[in-house]
Order: structure tokens, then C-alpha cells, then sequence
């Protein structure tokens, strides 16, 4: 969703870190290690009491009960804390820029190990992604895309547009706004069908904005593979939901996008939108009602219902754990601690196509884990205890 900037609130950080020399970080990319003694949760809820898992060259060997039949590399004991997926945040506005270090630092302290961009310039983002990944700053595994605006584009221009973002490496576009109300123009809908031909030919996936229902059902209409929002202006029908499960199409909550925030961006117990401007007013493209908040929720478990592959993000600005947080509680209203393991594992790995590679922890997986202090099945606050966080096998966070 669109929204003006606004700078991120970083609480103080405790980090002990298995490297702090810029540029070591990368040298790890092939670190072996052992967790011992850990609740492993597996999909659907699953668990695997005091289990292990052998981690070697960055990828999961073997997800174990008791002891592991062969240790590899750095042994971590758990001692019971749970283990689960390193999240994974299919849409949140990154870009670099003078705080990308502690904004970085930030994500993985409240468990994130992967982000798909919401939206360009897609050089930043690759320029963000490539100071992670030489080593130069700590962070999150980062997924770049492109921006892309129907109304500045012909359908031959924004064919070519797409074009551009495939040679440069681009696999997502940006979040692409279709208007929700009273719905998108017959220009904006030829413009958008020109891109989806055009993205399938160059292996490019399609992110559409639509947060009405007309909206919603144009984009699938249009063959969009991905939605980045749920409506939030109106109810969706359990018709309308079936036409998306039925497409394929896989669409991302945000469920908490209308909910006031407290206590974040102030500590004065007034409600804030998540821009930091007043709520309701402050809410971008509303009725300054706060229907919105009662508009996700419902749509979410409405979509869900009828079998549609719905995932995580938070679109959030502002401190992560803080979104973590807001986007739970909102979740946790409408669905089970089982649905969002689901949900923020195979569902958004899934999403971000990378469903062969994170999501769940089993043999042949990259090693994106955290370590979080108690049982996420209790409660989604269990969520916000992470102490230990492993990207492709190596620690870069431990707050034991």
C-alpha cells in the first residue's frame, strides 16, 4: 500500500554476533553447525519435542528427535526453545540509504531472514541486496523488484518496462495499483494484461494493488499472479473468493493495514496509523471511518475458507518487531497458532516462489532458523522472543 516515508524507530539492540569485521559475514556463507535439544514445529503444528538438526553448507541434512547421529560443525544447545522457520516478509518498502545498517539489523533481531521488496527503485534494492550479501552490513536475505505505474504507461511502454527489470535481474514487480473505487479504468486494464504477457515471457512475476473487490477479480481477470493486499473498502464474497483459489492466484494479508498503533511512534496512548499520522484519519485512500479494520481480518479468513494460498507481510515502516506484533495480534483475532505457521512458512515461500528452498525446516532447505524463547502454540507472543537467528546456516543473530 502506498504511504509517505516516515523514519524507522529502533530500539535499543543487545547483539552478540559470530562476526563483526565488515566483510566477514559472507566468508560464513558455508558454516556447518548442530542444534541440540530444540521444539522443532513443523507444519499444520506439528512437533518434535528435544529434536535436532544438522546443518552443512548452508543447508538442513537432517531434522531429528534426540540426539543427532552425527554432529556437524558449531553445536548450539537449545535447551528446549523452540525452533521454527526464519520469517519471511513477502512485502515490506525497503530500499538503501544512510540507516539501512540498523534498519537490516533490525529485521533479523525480530527473526525476519528473508524480504521481498514492495517496490523500487529497483537499483536501490539491488544495492541493498548486494551490501548484504558482500558481507558489508548485516541483514535479511533481500528479493529486489521494480516499480512499475499503469498510468504513466502505454501497454507497449510497460512492456518494455518489464523487459528492462528481467535484465537486470529483477523476478517481482512492484506492487502495481489498480483503482479501487469504483474500479479500474479499461486503459488501466489493457496496460496491466500487456505486462502479464509480456512478465510471462520473460520469467517475471506480477504483483497487483487491489484493495477493493472489483478490483480484486479485474486482476485476476487479467491473469495476475499475485496480489500483494486483501481488499480492505469492501467485504468479499465466498463467490469472489472462490474465483481467486480457483486462478491460483495467491495473495498476501496485511491484515493489520487498518488497525490503529499504539505505543510506537509515541508513548502517549493516542491511535496512530501505521505512518505515524492520526487514526482513523490518517489512512491512506480511506473513508477516515477505520472500516479497514474490520474489512482484512474478515476478507482474510474469507479467502482462506476457500482455499486460496494466502501469506505474510506486514507493509509496515517502523520498528519490525513492532510490526511483527501488530500484524499477529490482528492474525491471531481470526486464525489458529496451527494456520499462521502455515501461513508465514510454506504459505509465503510459496508467494515469493521459493517454496523449494525456505518455508519449513527439512532436509534439503536452506538453514533460515530461529531459535525463539518458548512455544509458539501457546501464543503468537511467543513469537516475539527470538534469541537466536540463522540465515543459510549462519548465526547472525544470538541474544542467548
Amino acid at each position: 500500500m502506498k504511504r509517505h516515508s516516515v523514519s524507522m524507530r529502533i530500539r535499543p539492540i543487545i547483539v552478540c554476533l559470530a562476526v563483526v569485521m565488515p566483510g566477514a559475514l559472507a566468508s560464513l556463507s558455508a558454516q556447518d553447525l548442530t542444534i541440540s535439544n530444540a521444539r522443532i514445529i513443523g507444519v499444520n503444528g506439528a512437533v518434535m519435542e528435544r529434536g535436532s538438526i544438522v546443518v552443512r553448507a548452508g543447508k538442513i541434512v537432517s531434522v531429528s528427535p534426540g540426539a543427532p547421529s552425527a554432529v556437524s560443525g558449531r553445536t548450539i544447545d537449545a535447551k528446549g526453545m523452540s525452533a521454527m522457520p526464519g520469517f519471511i516478509d513477502a512485502h515490506r518498502h525497503i530500499n538503501t540509504g544512510p540507516n539501512e545498517k540498523a534498519q537490516m539489523q533490525a529485521l533479523l533481531e525480530a527473526g525476519y531472514t528473508t524480504v521481498l521488496s514492495g517496490g523500487g527503485p529497483a537499483e536501490g534494492n539491488i544495492t541493498l541486496r548486494d551490501h548484504i550479501d558482500k558481507g558489508l552490513i548485516n541483514g535479511p536475505r533481500i528479493i529486489p523488484s521494480g516499480s512499475l505505474r499503469l498510468n504513466n504507461n502505454t501497454p507497449e511502454t510497460a512492456r518494455a518496462e518489464v523487459r528492462k527489470m528481467a535484465g537486470m535481474g529483477i523476478k517481482f514487480t512492484g506492487e502495481i495499483a489498480l483503482t479501487p473505487v469504483p474500479g479500474p479504468s479499461e486503459k488501466e486494464i489493457e496496460t496491466l494484461k500487456a505486462i502479464v504477457d509480456e512478465a510471462k515471457k520473460v520469467g517475471v512475476m506480477v504483483q497487483v494493488h487491489a484493495v477493493s473487490s472489483r478490483a480484486m477479480v479485474a486482476a485476476v481477470d487479467a491473469g495476475v499472479p499475485l496480489l500483494v493486499h486483501l481488499p480492505n473498502k469492501d467485504w468479499v464474497s465466498k463467490e469472489d473468493a472462490k474465483k481467486v483459489a480457483a486462478a491460483g492466484v495467491k495473495v498476501l494479508g496485511t491484515v493489520a493495514f487498518g488497525s490503529p498503533v499504539f505505543g510506537v511512534f509515541a508513548d502517549d496512548n493516542k491511535a496512530r496509523f501505521r505512518d505515524g499520522k492520526p487514526w482513523p484519519e490518517g489512512i491512506v485512500d480511506g473513508v477516515r471511518l477505520g472500516e479497514e479494520a474490520g474489512y482484512m481480518p474478515v476478507n482474510a479468513r474469507t479467502i482462506w475458507d476457500a482455499g486460496v494460498t494466502l501469506g505474510y507481510c506486514t507493509d509496515t515502516t517502523y520498528d519490525p518487531k513492532a510490526g511483527l506484533d501488530h500484524e499477529l495480534k490482528m492474525l491471531n483475532v481470526m486464525f489458529s497458532m496451527q494456520d499462521l505457521i502455515k501461513m508465514m512458512g510454506p504459505n509465503t515461500a510459496s508467494y515469493i516462489q521459493m517454496s523449494d528452498q525456505l518455508g519449513t525446516l527439512e532436509a534439503g532447505k536452506l538453514a533460515d532458523i530461529i531459535l525463539i524463547d518458548g512455544d509458539p502454540l501457546e501464543g503468537y507472543w511467543n513469537w516475539l522472543k527470538t534469541k537466536v537467528v540463522i540465515k543459510g546456516g549462519v548465526v547472525v543473530v544470538d541474544k542467548r
